[in-house]
């Protein structure tokens, strides 16, 4: 048996305008739903440049009201609803002022929005300034249920923490899926980027293989220069992927251009994979106690 599922990908470079790059994801949603993409992912914060390269009180106000009702949820809502899509989004939350999260708003193709998931694993490292911008998120690691299926949603860093994606799976997520922005550092060599870019996708492929799941993973692509001039800004990588539950590849988009692709799931297939690799029943949940430690000394 099979359980096919045709998912769109959009790698797309950004601008400075939300409403250029709102329009560039319509046409790509339109595009991907008139060839039968019925679920749709977007990279990380899609509706401006990746303004976490530098601390800026004054950027926080590219925050956005993702309650009902607001003109950032009727856009998106209207989108999915149009061309009967699952939308998966990821924007820049004001929840009050000052207090804002990293929130992947996931719309079903009613337009209802089908759940959120705000990002709980914020990094802090130079060009990617985002515990400065992002507080932690507060709703747990829930997979968010849809017509197309339970979406296991996290976002970028979260990527790189095999826990995220285990308590994902182990509530039954049928797909894990990481809206993306990350990229090359300008004074890192050739070699220590091909390093970085072949980690990110590896350690995603494990989460794959570890959960017997299909992983769909996508990133921005192009320069964005660092405003302050501290630095050579940011190449994104692209490279976004999706892969099987056995970590294989599926698609895999180009580093240094704009990407719109289908790729078709099996979401069955999961089901025989785990037959023949019962990781879930194979933990020693017994054992586990010391995983809520920062460190054993």
């Amino acid at each position: 048996m099979t359980r096919t599922l045709r998912t769109g990908i959009i790698q797309q470079s950004n601008t400075a305008d939300a409403a250029d790059n709102r329009r560039r994801i319509a046409e790509a949603v339109k595009r991907l739903a008139d060839e039968g993409a019925k679920l749709i992912v977007n990279r990380e914060l899609h509706d401006s440049l990746y303004f976490c390269q530098t601390e800026d009180v004054d950027t926080c106000g590219l925050a956005v009201d993702i309650r009902p009702g607001s003109d950032t949820i009727n856009f998106y809502s209207d989108l999915a609803r149009r061309h009967s899509v699952v939308l998966v989004t990821s924007l820049f939350e004001r929840r009050a002022a000052g207090l804002y999260h990293n929130t992947a708003v996931v719309f079903d193709t009613d337009g209802s929005i089908a759940g959120r998931y705000r990002k709980m694993h914020i990094p802090d490292d130079p060009a990617y300034y985002e515990k400065f911008y992002f507080t932690p998120g507060d709703l747990g690691f829930h997979p968010i249920d849809t017509s197309v299926g339970r979406l296991g949603v996290l976002v970028c860093w979260d990527q790189w923490y095999p826990e995220a994606a285990r308590l994902m799976a182990l509530q039954g997520a049928e797909l894990l899926i990481y809206p993306t922005a990350i990229g090359f550092e300008s004074s890192d060599t050739p070699d220590e980027q091909e390093r970085q870019r072949e980690a990110w996708t590896t350690v995603q492929r494990g989460h794959a293989v570890a959960n017997g799941l299909p992983v769909v993973t996508v990133n921005r692509v192009g320069h964005e220069p660092d405003p302050s001039g501290a630095t050579g800004g940011i190449r994104f990588w692209g490279s976004s992927f999706v892969a099987g539950p056995q970590g294989e590849f599926l698609y895999r988009a180009p580093v240094d251009t704009e990407d719109i692709a289908i790729v078709d799931i099996d979401l069955a297939r999961s089901e025989q994979v785990r037959r023949w690799w019962p990781f879930l029943r194979d933990r020693r949940i017994d054992a586990y106690d010391g995983l809520t430690s920062r460190f054993l000394d």
